[in-house]
């Protein structure tokens, strides 16, 4: 929002803080000075003083007025505000943010879709899939409702990684991803495919199945391909097992160990699911 929108907003902030930090008339409130500062923070000209307040929102878990400050953040002119608003609401689990959320997935700015991307993944709401689909394959689903725009913006791996990693948004790690692994991103994307693929084994959509055991068959990096097929074990569908097998003479022994091992997970999963009794009403 613009600092000149922002003339009312004390006042709704406050309604929205008010039963957190009064309380009861007449009891002392030890938090009243605490609200009162993120309330300077969240309400200030300077960008940067409104990323680090809507940021420290996310401390404040279980409480709906911090999920309803950061919702009212998302609408901010600022994208770094923006998008420390998203992340912030995926850290506090706030559902009743998911409709802004997936409305947030049409900024206009990387590392805003980014955020509320990793966010609605928290919470697995599965409209964060379509953008991890972009990522990987460069393309939408058919079903997904991604318009050109968006889609030609997750186009570029490089582009994603330079505005989504500076600014220390990092989606979905896999693998146990860490600091130093974001920092690397920057120069070598193909771990923000490789993020991309971790991140739809959780999918259900039949697509992103055959689109990982495409990847996992086909890329050019190792990285993406080691990712698509821990995402494929980890879905545990065994219906892939057989177009994996041409793997297992890949040139790269990185792939070759990493498919063997998925092909072992996922035919004991299949194997326990035929000895699991079926039972009758």
């Amino acid at each position: 929002m613009a600092w000149a929108s922002l003339k009312c907003f004390p006042l709704a902030l406050m309604l929205i803080l008010t039963p957190l930090v009064f309380g009861e008339p007449g009891t002392p409130q030890p938090t009243e000075h605490a609200w009162a500062v993120l309330e300077t923070g969240l309400t200030h000209k300077t960008a940067e003083h409104r990323v680090e307040a809507v940021k420290a929102l996310s401390l404040v878990t279980g409480d709906t007025p911090a999920s309803k400050a950061a919702i009212h953040a998302l609408s901010d002119d600022n994208s770094d505000v923006r998008a420390a608003a998203a992340t912030t609401l995926g850290q506090l689990h706030a559902v009743s943010a998911i409709p802004d959320l997936k409305e947030a997935l049409s900024d206009k700015e990387i590392s805003v879709v980014l955020a509320a991307s990793q966010a609605l993944y928290q919470m697995r709401d599965g409209s964060a899939y379509d953008v991890y689909y972009a990522i990987l394959m460069g393309d939408k689903k058919a079903s997904a409702g991604m318009i050109q725009s968006q889609l030609d913006r997750l186009k570029d791996p490089k582009k994603v990684a330079m505005l989504g990693f500076e600014q220390g948004i990092g989606f979905v790690p896999y693998g146990g991803i860490g600091v130093q692994a974001y920092r690397f991103a920057k120069t070598d994307h193909s771990q923000v495919r490789a993020a991309a693929a971790r991140s739809l084994a959780l999918d259900p959509d039949p697509m992103s199945r055959d689109a990982l055991v495409q990847i996992a068959l086909t890329d050019d990096s190792t990285a993406v391909r080691q990712a698509a097929l821990d995402a494929l074990a980890e879905r545990g569908d065994a219906v892939c097992l057989q177009r994996l097998e041409r793997n297992l003479t890949d040139t790269k022994f990185a792939v070759r160990y990493r498919t063997a091992g998925a092909m072992i997970h996922l035919s004991d999963v299949a194997a326990r699911a035929k000895r699991k009794p079926i039972t009758t009403p």
